[in-house]
């Protein structure tokens, strides 16, 4: 009896450990792996994006956080600059296809095209009826595969963005 409840338990080990939950807020900040912390630069604006080791991320003003059964981020509140703006998120093939928030009433959308490096290469914002596509060029990526460099035009102005990735042993 004693042989079979340890068979049991060792066959239900796999199930178990495929059973925990797995965030995808890595692939939502456009990158893959066991990254640990993201830090980026653009227009002189920092940001700093943590990642538990289960891959969900923590950021300052980011809250109510909702998700679907495979642990993809359908929608969440984040504090910017006093306003709390609510984001949705629709997901294709584990990227994120759409993005859109709702800043009090103001809606603001995105929709991403991705490489085949899965990097976003462009992105189209609609700001209520207005279309804007920003595409990205001169790409640098980490040992990972993850983007560090990428430059855009916005509005007729240059731009680079930067980052840097700490990813868990």
């Amino acid at each position: 009896m004693k042989k079979l409840f340890m068979m049991i338990a060792m066959l239900a080990l796999p199930f178990a450990m495929q059973a925990q939950t797995t965030f995808h807020d890595v692939e939502a900040n456009d990158a893959t792996g066991k990254v640990k912390k993201i830090e980026s630069s653009q227009m002189g604006r920092q940001q700093v994006i943590t990642f538990s080791p289960e891959g969900k991320m923590q950021q300052e003003g980011l809250s109510d956080a909702k998700y679907d059964a495979n642990g993809y981020l359908q929608s969440a509140k984040m504090n910017a600059r006093g306003m709390d703006i609510v984001v949705t998120y629709k997901w294709e093939n584990g990227k994120i296809k759409s993005q859109s928030m709702d800043m009090g009433g103001q809606g603001f959308s995105m929709t991403f095209a991705y490489n085949d490096k899965g990097a976003v290469v462009s992105q189209t914002m609609d700001m209520g009826g207005q279309e804007m596509k920003m595409e990205y060029t001169d790409i640098k990526y980490d040992a990972k595969g993850n983007w560090i460099s990428r430059k855009t035009s916005m509005m007729g102005q240059e731009m680079e963005q930067t980052r840097t990735i700490e990813y868990y042993e």
